[in-house]
């Protein structure tokens, strides 16, 4: 017998192939291992991703792939509640976070780089893929206009938590 096909998968999950997907980047004015260390935490999520109401780990242990949290969130005036997954785990240059509720599967992905020539700044790409069921995939391109503000927004608020922190306030 032989495995699923990536199609077979898909029909069966019910998500369809092609997604959504948004993508800003801000340099950060702090070394990228401390602008990691607080992204990363995912008890902190709601100090600096917008429109998050709440979070908090659900699993024990150091974050690591594999890690997971329960999120509330505002989006478009409603609450949602959904559970997050790390799904890649590489400090101090990338996180990866998965969730699914409501039919919309969501894929966020923080990229981070040293900023060339400043030795302490970091830029930071913060990317969301999203991708509907079926159902739900008339929700798409609603749902990533919303996740453009909110990403946008999300980078303010960190770009704001390290101006003039001194870099060592990472809790």
């Amino acid at each position: 017998m032989h495995p699923p096909s990536a199609a077979a998968e898909r029909s069966v999950i019910g998500y369809r192939g092609p997604m959504q997907h948004v993508e800003r980047s801000a340099r950060i004015p702090a070394p990228r291992e401390a602008v990691f260390a607080f992204l990363s935490d995912l008890d902190h999520l709601a100090d600096w991703q917008s429109g998050v109401v709440s979070a908090r780990r659900t699993s024990p242990g150091p974050i690591d792939v594999g890690a997971t949290a329960h999120l509330v969130r505002e989006l478009m005036g409603q609450r949602i509640e959904a559970p997050l997954t790390v799904t890649v785990h590489e400090p101090p240059a990338r996180l990866v976070i998965d969730s699914e509720t409501g039919g919309v599967r969501a894929t966020a992905t923080l990229d981070l780089a040293a900023a060339p020539g400043t030795g302490d700044e970091t830029d930071l790409t913060f990317a969301m893929e999203i991708r509907g069921s079926l159902v739900t995939r008339f929700l798409e391109g609603i749902v990533a206009n919303a996740a453009g503000a909110d990403i946008e927004a999300s980078l303010a608020r960190v770009r704001a938590r390290f101006a003039g922190a001194g870099h060592t306030d990472v809790a």
